[in-house]
């Protein structure tokens, strides 16, 4: 018995009933040969750990654009955080730890330069549209290994797609995911607006702190306790609707005094002009995308959704250093 068989056989032993085992997955797009160590969700986690779009989240916005101080999140943190919730969930309720931590790494690995900003620009100008969730699966599937993609699990593949709140993922591991990720954003928005003076912790509703907590700590804990309380021993990831009712409530209110609040989002417009911009300029000028992206085309892939593929998977640094080459004119040197 191989160490990858003797630990798919510890899952059966030991994991909920409600659990998605490793030796149950539906598979690969492509076949390949097992490993003999790992199972498979644990190899599509190494995957994308070790992928070239995960390493780029470290410098893309999660809320405030390219911030001064060294503690405000990025993707990437953020992606680290609902990694961490997820697990914490899921080895609570015997689920599969490394499912939820593969769907976790790759949910966000679409996401465009300066946050949603630069996701409604492409969507705003591509007449096929862009949509961050579809755009990670087609990270990890399509442009990964220059075109090869990383060929991940179906498992991981609907966690990824299906990560947003009105997804409908196929495991209890992708409705963790879903979960975590909105109490992720949530709880750690809320800490770097409180640590930028956008808000205080008092702004926050009575009626809210009194169910959840009155600190951003206080808030995590309660939630993932009451997902974990609610959804022990059922087929299903649940909270308890006044847990449920105070997150929308929060959610409200950041979306109210932060993901709207002109002090926070002065620079979004620009980015938005930005994004854009560099749409067009690489739809007139396709000859100048890199190889991998121009052999896409070759194989049938609209220019459009080729172009999204290369501005879309630019870091916040790298956007605005092509545009300021593209764009802003130099100092004569003589």
């Amino acid at each position: 018995m191989t160490i990858r068989e003797s630990l798919e056989k510890w899952e059966e032993v030991h994991l909920s009933p409600y659990a998605t085992l490793s030796m149950h997955s539906k598979g690969r797009l492509r076949e390949e040969e097992e490993c003999d160590i790992r199972p498979v969700f644990q190899r599509d986690r190494d995957r994308i750990l070790h992928s070239k779009s995960f390493r780029r989240l470290k410098d893309k916005t999660q809320v405030f654009l390219t911030p001064e101080g060294d503690h405000y999140r990025t993707r990437l943190t953020h992606t680290l955080e609902v990694s961490q919730n997820a697990r914490t969930i899921a080895k609570a309720l015997l689920l599969n730890e490394e499912l939820v931590e593969a769907i976790a790494l790759g949910h966000d690995l679409g996401h465009t330069p300066f946050g949603h900003a630069g996701e409604r620009a492409l969507n705003d100008v591509c007449p096929l549209g862009f949509e961050h969730s579809e755009q990670s699966l087609r990270t990890v599937d399509v442009l990964e290994k220059d075109g090869q993609g990383l060929n991940l699990t179906y498992e991981v593949r609907n966690g990824i797609l299906n990560h947003q709140t009105s997804g409908k993922p196929a495991t209890l591991e992708g409705k963790i995911v879903r979960l975590s990720d909105k109490i992720a954003y949530i709880h750690h928005d809320m800490d770097d607006a409180l640590r930028a003076g956008i808000l205080k912790e008092e702004d926050v509703p009575k009626s809210i702190r009194e169910v959840i907590g009155s600190t951003t700590g206080e808030r995590l804990n309660h939630f993932i306790h009451d997902i974990v309380t609610t959804s022990m021993g059922k087929n299903d990831i649940l909270m308890s609707k006044p847990v449920s009712d105070a997150m929308a409530q929060l959610r409200h209110f950041m979306f109210e005094r932060v993901y709207t609040n002109p002090e926070a989002k002065s620079e979004e417009g620009k980015a938005e002009v930005l994004m854009k911009t560099l749409y067009e300029y690489y739809l007139k000028h396709f000859d100048v995308l890199p190889e991998e992206y121009l052999a896409l085309a070759n194989k049938g892939e609209a220019k459009e959704r080729v172009v999204c593929d290369y501005v879309g998977a630019m870091t916040d640094r790298f956007a605005i250093a092509k545009y300021e080459e593209l764009f802003i004119p130099k100092s004569w040197h003589g």
